[in-house]
């Protein structure tokens, strides 16, 4: 299955898709699974996401988005790709 990509490389000529591969093996513990789990459910959600890797560092404009998950956390897969429905059809309006 081919992945759509875009985004930042982070200098390294990787696409964000095998980035993101590499962090989720790189991690190797709950936190990689957590990842790949999340990551599944956004794909499943959206065959047509476009996967992007975004840089740490110089951190511009003020609006951040974030959905923190922890060790032991349960998520409510249906309500989860609720969600991302959601979000989709408000950036496709």
């Amino acid at each position: 299955m081919a992945k759509r990509t875009s985004g930042s490389d982070g200098g390294r000529g990787d696409s964000p898709s095998q980035l993101i591969d590499a962090r989720i093996e790189e991690l190797g513990d709950w936190r990689g699974e957590m990842l790949a789990r999340i990551r599944a459910l956004v794909t499943q959600a959206d065959p047509d996401v476009v996967e992007e890797w975004k840089w740490r560092g110089v951190l511009e404009g003020s609006t951040r988005r974030a959905i923190d998950f922890h060790e032991g956390d349960t998520v409510d897969e249906k309500a989860f790709q609720a969600l991302v429905h959601a979000v989709v059809a408000l950036n496709t309006a």
